[in-house]
C-alpha cells in the first residue's frame, strides 16, 4: 500500500470493541487513525526490536504495589492475535494471588518452601546473587544463559522419581520462590511472613497454558493492575481484565492473565493482547518504527 501510494501514512491502528452488545466489533484502519476513536493524544514508544513490534516495559504494579519484576525493563510486543495479557510465570502467579485466581496447586512449589525456605532466605540475606541461590542448594545447575536442574534424588522418592521433568519443576519453583523472597526482602518483610507469602502463592500458580478462574462476586474488591510503558501508567480495572462469560448464576469469571514463559534470548516476553488493546487505542507507525498508545473511545 505505501509502495502503490495507496496510504498517507505508513501507520496503521487498532480500535477492539469490548462492548458484545455493539454492531461493530473494531475497527483497523490502514494509513491513519480514526480519532473517534481514542481520548486525547497517543503517548509512542521506540520500536527496540523489529520482528514483533517489539519495546522496553517499565515496572509492573498490582494496586500500589510494585512486583519488581520489571524495574530494570522487560520486552513486550502488542498483539491484537492474543486474547489474553500473557507473561512470565513468577508474576503472573503473584498477579493471580492478588486477585484470587485459583490456580493448579503446585507441590513443587510447596516441597520448595517446606524444604529450603529458610535456606534461600538465609542466602538471599548472606547476599548471594537470586540467580544462583538454587544452584548452590543443588536444586539447578547452570548451563550456558539457562538453569538446568540437577540430580535431586534426596528430594524426590527414588520409586516415584518424576524424571527429568520433575527435576526441571524443583528448578523452576525454586526460581520462582527465590524471585517472591528477594521482592519481600526489599520491602523490609520478616522471614516467617515471607515463607508463609510465597507458600500462598504456591498456590495460585497457574496451569501451563491454561486460565485461571476467579469468584465473579469478587471483581469490586480487586486491585487495578499498572503497566508502565515509556515511563507513562497504563491502569487496567478488574472490569478490565477479568473476562466475563455468560450472565447471571451461570456466569464464569476468568483472569486476563495467562502464564506463558519464552525462553532467553528472545525472553522473558510480555504479550499484550486483546485485554490491554480494548481500553488502549493502539498505533503501529512502521515509518518512525514506534508504537503509539491512547485511551480508548
Amino acid at each position: 500500500m505505501v509502495d502503490q501510494g495507496l496510504v498517507d501514512e505508513e501507520v496503521f491502528s487498532f480500535w477492539l470493541n469490548r462492548d458484545p452488545e455493539a454492531e461493530v466489533g473494531g475497527e483497523i484502519v490502514f494509513g491513519g487513525v480514526d480519532p473517534k476513536h481514542y481520548k486525547g493524544d497517543h503517548s509512542y514508544v521506540p520500536v527496540t526490536k523489529k520482528g514483533y513490534w517489539q519495546f522496553e516495559m517499565g515496572d509492573f504494579l498490582v494496586g500500589d504495589q510494585s512486583t519488581g519484576f520489571c524495574e530494570g525493563g522487560c520486552g513486550a510486543i502488542v498483539d491484537s492475535g492474543t486474547s489474553l495479557l500473557t507473561g512470565p510465570t513468577t508474576i503472573v502467579t503473584q498477579i493471580n494471588h492478588a486477585i484470587g485466581a485459583e490456580g493448579a496447586v503446585s507441590a513443587e512449589c510447596k516441597e520448595i518452601v517446606s524444604e529450603y525456605g529458610e535456606m534461600l532466605w538465609d542466602l538471599l540475606v548472606s547476599g548471594v546473587q537470586p540467580d544462583q541461590v538454587c544452584a548452590q542448594l543443588g536444586l539447578c545447575f547452570s548451563n550456558g544463559a539457562q538453569s538446568v536442574s540437577s540430580n535431586i534424588e534426596m528430594v524426590v522418592d527414588k520409586e516415584n522419581a518424576k524424571g527429568r521433568v520433575g527435576e526441571n519443576a524443583l528448578c523452576t519453583a525454586c526460581e520462582m520462590a527465590v524471585v517472591w523472597m528477594k521482592n519481600q526482602l526489599n520491602n523490609e518483610q520478616v522471614k516467617e511472613k515471607v515463607l508463609e507469602y510465597v507458600n500462598q502463592l504456591c498456590e495460585s500458580i497457574p496451569s501451563p497454558g491454561g486460565e485461571s478462574i476467579i469468584d465473579c462476586n469478587a471483581i469490586p474488591n480487586m486491585p487495578n493492575v499498572t503497566f508502565t510503558i515509556g515511563g507513562k501508567p497504563y491502569v487496567l480495572t478488574p472490569e478490565q481484565y477479568i473476562l466475563k462469560v455468560g450472565e447471571g448464576p451461570v456466569a464464569i469469571c476468568i483472569s486476563g492473565f495467562m502464564a506463558l514463559d519464552v525462553p532467553p534470548p528472545k525472553g522473558p516476553l510480555w504479550i499484550l493482547g486483546d485485554v490491554f488493546m480494548g481500553v488502549y487505542h493502539t498505533v503501529f507507525d512502521s515509518g518512525n518504527l514506534r508504537l503509539g498508545f491512547a485511551e480508548a473511545a
